[in-house]
């Protein structure tokens, strides 16, 4: 059985990895192969190319990168007709998967989407684009399966995988017991400056600014940061020193999930690791920086009001949101009073952390990998079979 995966985002790796070893589990036979990025790379998934490596976001952002992602759209189209697959899944990534998608059902090959795009809560006329070219969604959330069931889709929850790669993470016991290692009033704060270069260079300015602000506030705070990639971690040394922030940061690569266990709270860049805030019980501040005309074009396209999937569960704003835009001073202000308060009140501290321990209760299901793996190989073989009985 051969199946396509495209799959262009960093979190989207470790998930479509993830599902590629359960199928692997549950069927030898399973070949993976596709666009995607290491971790999938590492499940045994044969890359045609690593898309996870033009992870953007952002009209703007998009335009000059344009030429490259038709090639690519060519290269599968190729791809397809010489050597088709049983099936294609697809992740996240809909401006490019989109068109995965249409080349694919053109050719008679059955398309799924696993952790499908967000569109009930940004553009959600593009949902005639699912109904034309998508077999079945797999949702990661409640509400979401209702959304796109009311809407005419095929779709099963299964739940998120972040619940499942959370509960599953072994984490770095030495990091933790070093991490635990402060003085009884002293507080540590996590800072995740987000996956994709652009988000680094756009949000950890204003972030430093934070830094700056609370540390003269509160002395003795810690700051340790959770970089996705060593060169992340240059980047935000180059960009401390260009702003002469003198504070206690320590940073640390690939150990996101051991900074944010270890935190008492934690000041982000808006994305799915939400969910792992809220399982851990972390309490967050949440950034976005975008540009104006992006600002702009939020306020006509955007259907709901918060903008973290963990607020969306919550369907309230149990993380303070901040999307910013010009000058950032106000939500530098405003952001700094939030973690501040945190950070000198150990009780709204607890507060929060009770409300998303009682959220998680609710919504941090696991079993979602191995769900998604067992419905898919049941569809594929059923489509199979009937293809065959068809073509006799």
């Amino acid at each position: 059985m051969r199946i396509f995966f495209s799959v262009g985002e960093p979190s989207g790796d470790q998930h479509a990895a993830h599902l590629i070893h359960e199928l692997k589990q549950r069927d030898s036979s399973v070949v993976a192969e596709g666009f995607g990025g290491p971790a999938m790379q590492k499940e045994g998934c044969e890359l045609l190319f690593e898309l996870t490596e033009l992870a953007v976001m952002g009209f703007l952002r998009v335009i000059p990168m344009l030429a490259k992602f038709r090639r690519l759209v060519i290269k599968a189209e190729k791809f397809f007709d010489e050597t088709p697959p049983d099936a294609v899944v697809l992740v996240d990534f809909p401006g490019f998967n989109w068109w995965i998608a249409k080349a694919a059902k053109a050719r008679g090959i059955p398309v799924y989407y696993y952790i499908p795009p967000q569109l009930w809560g940004w553009a959600p006329w593009r949902i005639r684009r699912v109904r034309k070219w998508v077999d079945r969604v797999f949702c990661a959330l409640p509400f979401e399966f209702d959304w796109y069931k009311s809407r005419g889709v095929n779709a099963t929850w299964v739940g998120h995988p972040f619940f499942d790669e959370v509960a599953a993470k072994q984490l770095d016991t030495s990091l933790l017991n070093e991490l635990a290692q402060r003085e009884s009033n002293q507080r540590l704060i996590a800072v995740l400056p987000g996956s994709r270069n652009h988000e680094v260079d756009r949000n950890f300015p204003v972030m430093l600014e934070v830094i700056r602000n609370v540390s003269e506030q509160v002395p003795g705070v810690r700051w340790i940061i959770g970089n996705y990639r060593p060169e992340h971690t240059r980047k935000c040394q180059l960009l401390q020193a260009d702003a002469e922030v003198e504070a206690d940061i320590t940073y640390y690569v690939d150990k996101t999930s051991e900074v944010i266990e270890a935190a008492d709270c934690c000041l982000m860049v808006s994305g799915s690791i939400s969910l792992e805030l809220l399982a851990r019980k972390t309490p967050g501040v949440v950034l976005y920086r975008v540009a104006r005309i992006g600002r702009f074009a939020s306020r006509f396209l955007m259907t709901c009001k918060y903008i973290t999937l963990t607020n969306l569960v919550a369907e309230k704003e149990l993380m303070p949101e901040f999307i910013s835009c010009g000058s950032p001073n106000t939500d530098i202000k405003n952001m700094t009073s939030q973690l501040t308060e945190w950070v000198t009140k150990p009780e709204t501290l607890l507060q929060t952390a009770l409300a998303m321990g009682e959220l998680a209760r609710q919504a941090a299901v696991t079993g979602a990998t191995q769900r998604t793996a067992e419905l898919l190989l049941s569809e594929i073989g059923n489509t199979s079979q009937q293809a065959s009985s068809r073509a006799a």
